[in-house]
């Protein structure tokens, strides 16, 4: 069992089956075998470096994946009541000023957000082909606890437990959405409970911080260094030539459901850093497979 699932397994409402997401026997064989109500789909590669290196693996993985779950969801005896695709604001591209609704079209500037819009084009032709009741979501970059160290704010985190600088690609003025993970979790189940079939909700928030100053908070609540310091730990380094700086969107149609991000950033950011202080060594087996890379990672959602 992986180790951020350990204290689940004795749960009567859980089993955890390892397996590829592209494999149709395995996936048909879920179906099959299980009463299947609702699907969270969430299996994906997302880490945008690496989708310019490998994009066939992205092209797998998260269309091909999705393609695979989808067909034997469709097809399966017991008809799920849901299929919720968790989907990221990265589909709209960037922008410097226009926040993006659902309406917007789609942008993609780096092939994971691609592979992701891709995937949420097959998702909706099952709506429209066979009225199977979907649901898309698409959430600014989700953090907290546990969250795997490819992602901006635990690689910064550790990065700095192992005395080693923050990276920020180039000098421009790159800023993320932060949304913590409670509130993330709290969204897709009221998506789940409320939303409408077929259709597509933004789940974001107004917590845009811009990447220096993160990484300046980070390591003013890790290393402790007088203000003076706070910049010697902090490195930028080359950017590839697609670095998007910013993706705003709007949520008000989830608002309307009733959704409200409880989790101020103080507050979910203390409880990040704090997790991480706790568990040095809880990534660090996989760590030494998947070294830290010395590029800064665009946070992403799933």
């Amino acid at each position: 069992i992986p180790r951020s699932l350990e204290g689940l397994e004795n749960r009567d409402n859980y089993t955890f089956i390892q397996g590829d997401v592209c494999n149709p026997q395995l996936v048909n064989h879920i179906f099959i075998t299980e009463n299947i109500d609702v699907i969270f789909h969430l299996a994906a590669k997302t880490h945008v470096e690496s989708s310019f290196e490998i994009p066939s693996v992205f092209q797998r993985v998260n269309v091909d994946g999705t393609r695979v779950l989808l067909d034997a969801a469709h097809r399966a005896r017991h008809q799920p009541q849901r299929f919720v695709y968790v989907s990221t604001d990265e589909v709209y591209g960037t922008s410097l000023d226009e926040a993006f609704d659902e309406d917007c079209p789609l942008r993609p500037t780096n092939p994971y957000a691609a592979t992701k819009a891709a995937a949420e084009y097959l998702v909706r032709s099952y709506w429209d082909k066979y009225q199977f009741p979907i649901i898309i979501t698409r959430s600014n970059n989700i953090y907290g606890p546990r969250q795997f160290t490819e992602k901006v704010i635990p690689r910064f985190l550790t990065l700095l437990q192992n005395n080693n600088k923050c990276t920020i690609q180039g000098t421009l003025a790159m800023s993320r959405h932060f949304l913590f993970v409670s509130d993330a979790v709290q969204a897709f189940l009221l998506v789940l409970e409320k939303g409408t079939v077929g259709d597509v909700y933004n789940v974001g928030t107004s917590v845009e911080i811009p990447i220096v100053q993160l990484a300046r908070e980070l390591v003013r609540m890790v290393k402790n260094v007088a203000e003076s310091e706070v910049n010697d730990w902090i490195e930028f380094v080359s950017s590839r030539p697609q670095v998007d700086l910013r993706y705003p969107i709007r949520s008000e149609k989830l608002q309307r459901l009733g959704w409200r991000a409880e989790t101020s950033w103080a507050e979910g950011i203390r409880q990040t850093v704090k997790w991480y202080q706790d568990n040095p060594d809880f990534w660090l087996d996989v760590n030494k497979d998947q070294r830290i890379r010395k590029e800064p990672e665009k946070a992403s959602n799933t």
